[in-house]
């Protein structure tokens, strides 16, 4: 029995000092909150904080020059979601900032030259992480691009060569569908949402709806936070203190320079040819991934271009 009173005693000291422990954080929390931009588990690490903090929601956002209706409540709520999930998602916060750096001097001038809003390359992000990865509806590449659609818009797509992770020409393909949807729905934003649901499926929720606005449509979940996604996505990469990602820019991936060779025949052994460069196969494959077999057949010789990389860039 007074094993059992003691226990109380010390189990009821402990929850008073636990409760002014917890209550003395959070006014110290709270009063240094309005000095420091970016989530207080980010900032304070090394001091002990590992709280989460809600974030704020920036007061205006637009997509490719089209404002997001904020005071719509619904909106504000997705915003919200993809902010918390992409910023406390560090470790994929990170690897996008680092490959954002090494990619976007690509896809940025192609963007330009087909006068499509900038924004744009953060779709790119948003469907792959910038990476070669193939969905389980089968899409391919950065830009996740379906086989019947690659081929439609003139991409090379077959057992030997696979142009969908031809980063410059997919880009190009990803331009020419987009300025088509922009055509057919008269905004950036209802296009952007068409590469991930398509045009058909866009026009049948605007027919069934009789709604013409994206913020106005019922989607389904993964169309419904896809703009959203893009956006919290762009608002980390472009503001990665405030959401607190500490980087350098050193930490970031480099792009790195690159000798072209005009091929107009076959390679019947890519190993053999590496070598031939001055690199090996891995390295070869790494920066011409849309070859995908050991050999090249060309009997119709047309034209491609391989990228070997400067040695002394990637040694490094």
């Amino acid at each position: 029995m007074k094993l059992m009173i003691m226990s109380g005693f010390l189990l009821g000291i402990g929850i008073t000092l636990a409760l002014f422990i917890s209550i003395n954080a959070i006014q110290n929390g709270g009063s240094e909150t309005s000095t420091v931009n970016g989530p207080r588990a980010f900032q304070r690490e090394r001091e002990g904080d590992y709280n989460v903090y809600a974030l704020k929601i920036p007061q205006k956002l637009s997509f490719a020059g089209e404002e997001v209706p904020l005071h719509m409540q619904d909106v504000r709520e997705r915003m919200d979601r993809e902010l918390l999930v992409n910023t406390y998602w560090q470790s994929n916060g990170l690897l996008l900032i680092k490959r954002a750096h090494r990619y976007f001097p690509v896809i940025e001038p192609i963007l330009e030259a087909n006068e499509l809003p900038e924004d744009f390359k953060y779709l790119a992000v948003t469907e792959s992480g910038l990476m070669n990865v193939t969905s389980p509806a089968g899409a391919k590449g950065i830009w996740q691009i379906m086989g019947d659609t690659g081929k439609e818009y003139g991409l090379e797509i077959n057992k030997n060569v696979d142009e969908r992770y031809h980063l410059e020409k997919a880009t190009k393909v990803a331009c020419d569908y987009l300025k088509e949807a922009k055509e057919k729905f008269g905004n950036w934003t209802l296009a952007a949402a068409s590469y991930n649901m398509g045009m058909n499926g866009v026009q049948e929720q605007i027919d069934k709806q009789r709604m013409y606005s994206y913020y106005d449509l019922l989607l389904g979940e993964e169309p419904e936070r896809y703009i959203f996604r893009l956006l919290a996505i762009r608002e980390i990469i472009e503001n990665p203190s405030k959401y607190g990602f500490n980087i350098t820019d050193d930490d970031l991936y480099k792009h790195i320079p690159v000798r072209e060779l005009k091929i107009d025949t076959s390679i019947t052994d890519i190993a053999r040819f590496a070598k031939d460069q001055g690199i090996n196969y891995k390295i070869l494959k790494l920066y011409n991934p849309w070859l995908r077999e050991n050999t090249l057949n060309n009997s119709s010789r047309k034209k491609y271009i391989i990228k070997i990389p400067k040695r002394e860039y990637y040694d490094k």
